[in-house]
């Protein structure tokens, strides 16, 4: 059964940074995409920043130039360096890994709370 397991989530001031990570276990991937997504209170999940397996990158306009996704395709392992962190980015984050055969998994969250 695949697992998505995020960590790295904590409360940090305006300002600071985070490092996100998220692991993949139960099987052999090869994921063609892996994702962050957020989904603020009241709000609807939002796409953060995405990395196919050939290093092509995509990030919502509200974190451009402070978040940054990488992934280490050997251990199939996609990270979400933030920083300049802003209360607005307050969120329960989500990590999403699409396989070849298009089958789409889901990480159970992790929280980030910026605030002073």
């Amino acid at each position: 059964q695949v697992q998505l397991v995020e960590s790295g989530g904590a409360l940090v001031q305006p300002g600071g940074s985070l490092r996100l990570s998220c692991a993949a276990s139960g099987g052999i991937f090869s994921f063609y995409i892996m994702a962050w997504y957020r989904q603020a209170p009241g709000k609807q999940r939002e796409l953060v920043a995405s990395i196919t397996r050939g290093g092509i990158l995509n990030t919502a306009d509200s974190v451009k130039g402070r978040f940054t996704i990488s992934r280490n395709n050997a251990f199939d392992t996609v990270y979400l360096q933030m920083n300049s962190l802003k209360p607005e980015d307050t969120a329960v984050y989500y990590c999403n890994a699409v396989a070849p055969t298009t089958a789409q998994y889901w990480g159970k969250g992790t929280l980030v709370t910026v605030s002073s």
